[in-house]
């Protein structure tokens, strides 16, 4: 044991000096013979009267009842079993009171709109009171004792409830008065003097004249109508045409209408450019309509002529004119003709060179579109979609309907020829597309879909073989032209803004580009394999309502928008 001691003396004593000169002066020096010094090394003696000393840490703190000075009260108790004081009863649940509230919102509740006491109500009596008020409407007040039953006791239509005695739908009313009697009709066997079910009432007036009130409002209803249809009837405005040019033909005897040679290009080609580029600046503008332009159209084949149309009851190659605002334009196959549809409910047809009104077609409805037929052999017959959902054919020769296509439930917004012209597709307002074979007025092809949206305007693309239809919602969607008219989903042309307007599409001549107006008068060109939007030109300050790839140029883009300009791109 002494060895251990001495080794723990001497423990630190390798040290340094300075640490041994500090430990001498703070430290005092332990005497290592002391037994209390060593009396934590040695072993516990194994005494069996050992105590052991119980401490309570707690401190000493007052009891709850010595510091109550009052009783509090359950709000939600009935009865109290002793005589509480005032400040016990009108005490604060919790804390002091909140000096915030008012009466209302200091006094006990158990439901938001107050304290609703608990009640027993028999489930026949409240069904019988409430088919009372939604019958008669009065019921008996809950609130109110029933057994002295007075005009205080009901709510609702206190009078009626005075009236019925207080009767309630359970309980057997006034009796019926009797049924008016008819006359006998004899007997069924006999076929002549049987009257049946059909027999007259006894009481019943063969003829009944007005009263003078009521002549009076049926003059005024018929005389509205016959005004109304005088309206319908009136005549169509008169056609007027001015030439512009100094000129009407050139040296050689050729008109206006005869295809250029000298432009740098061959107009008279069937072939489509090789390549095709994205136009970059406007290199020209026509402004001679003074509203928005609703249609342009190149002249067919060649594209050396635009005819146009606006809103303000004109249409631009001669200067021919509508009483009302123009819809939409359409050539025949030479060129030599076109036809106008407008709001006067009027279609026209036009000679081209001249400028003159060769004859009118209506049927009391608005057109929307119009086509004629481009077979050759047809190119005597054309379509018109209308406002009362139908599709009417008629013949420029006879000037008559011979064909209507009934089966649209909207306006008739498009009609497209596809598959080398022996159908037409047709969009309509009740958002759904459907294919016709010609002069057969069932349609073979129904397209509607629930996501579908209404398409206002749709493009057949130069190889014939899709459909690029201008959604409402935001989209341009491609349908095969071909067969079964299937949605191309790969196709979407996205980032455009067009609800609400029937903004034309186009194809660049090569298939590479589709281009499209918008709502914000912008000019949108999308790659045609990506989908991708690559170009976007600020083309009118407001809707830029149609845009059309000249056929022979590469990058020659006409557009026309609702500020009156038409412009070319380049």
């Amino acid at each position: 044991m002494s060895a251990i001691v001495d080794s723990l003396v001497s423990y630190g004593s390798d040290s340094d000096s300075e640490n041994e000169s500090t430990s001498k002066t703070d430290v005092e020096m332990v005497d290592p013979m002391d037994p209390d010094a060593t009396a934590h090394l040695k072993p516990l003696d194994s005494d069996p009267t050992m105590t052991v000393a119980v401490l309570n840490s707690a401190p000493e703190v007052a009891v709850k009842e010595a510091v109550e000075t009052g009783t509090h009260l359950d709000p939600s108790l009935k009865e109290v079993s002793f005589n509480p004081t005032f400040e016990t009863l009108f005490a604060p649940e919790f804390g002091p009171i909140n000096p915030f509230k008012s009466q209302q919102m200091a006094a006990p509740r158990n439901m938001l709109s107050g304290y609703a006491e608990p009640a027993h109500l028999n489930d026949f009596m409240f069904e019988q009171q409430r088919r009372t008020f939604s019958t008669y409407g009065y019921a008996l007040d809950p609130s109110v004792d029933t057994h002295q039953v007075s005009s205080i006791s009901y709510i609702g239509a206190v009078d009626e409830a005075e009236k019925n005695k207080g009767l309630t739908v359970f309980e057997p009313g006034q009796k019926k008065t009797e049924k008016r009697k008819k006359i006998k009709g004899g007997e069924a066997g006999d076929m002549d003097n049987f009257l049946g079910p059909w027999a007259k009432y006894i009481d019943e007036k063969d003829s009944a004249k007005p009263s003078e009130e009521e002549q009076k409002e049926l003059d005024e209803i018929t005389a509205k109508r016959q005004k109304k249809g005088k309206n319908e009837e009136e005549a169509p405005a008169e056609e007027k045409t001015v030439l512009h040019v100094k000129d009407m033909y050139d040296y050689q005897g050729r008109s206006y209408l005869h295809v250029p040679q000298d432009v740098g290009i061959n107009l008279r080609s069937a072939d489509a450019p090789d390549k095709c580029y994205l136009p970059k600046k406007q290199i020209h503008v026509w402004s001679g309509h003074t509203k928005g332009v609703s249609a342009i159209r190149l002249f067919p084949s060649s594209g050396h002529l635009l005819l146009s149309s606006s809103m303000d009851c004109k249409i631009k190659v001669n200067n021919p004119s509508h009483s009302k605002a123009v819809r939409d334009i359409c050539f025949n196959n030479s060129g030599t003709k076109f036809l106008s549809a407008a709001y006067d409910r009027y279609l026209k047809l036009w000679d081209t060179e001249t400028g003159q009104c060769i004859s009118r077609f209506t049927n009391r409805k608005v057109p929307y579109c119009v086509k004629f037929n481009p077979d050759e052999e047809k190119q005597s017959l054309f379509v018109a979609g209308m406002s009362d959902k139908k599709i009417v054919q008629w013949d420029v020769r006879s000037g008559e309907v011979v064909q209507e296509y009934d089966r649209h439930l909207g306006a008739v917004n498009t009609i497209t020829f596809v598959d080398e012209n022996r159908r037409f597709v047709s969009t309509s307002d009740d958002k759904s597309l459907r294919v016709w074979e010609w002069d057969i007025p069932v349609d073979f092809k129904y397209i509607a879909e629930p996501s579908m949206h209404s398409m206002p305007a749709v493009t057949l693309s130069p190889n014939g073989k899709w459909l690029a239809c201008q959604s409402m919602d935001n989209q341009i969607l491609i349908f095969g032209a071909q067969n079964r008219f299937r949605l191309n989903k790969k196709k979407v042309f996205k980032g455009h803004m067009v609800a609400g307007y029937a903004c034309q599409v186009d194809f660049s001549p090569d298939m590479s580009y589709v281009v499209s107006g918008d709502a914000d008068g912008k000019l949108n060109i999308w790659d045609w394999k990506t989908t991708k939007l690559y170009h976007r030109i600020k083309a009118h300050d407001k809707v830029c309502i149609s845009a059309l790839w000249h056929p022979h140029e590469t990058s020659k883009v006409i557009t026309c928008g609702w500020d009156g300009q038409i412009k070319l791109w380049d």
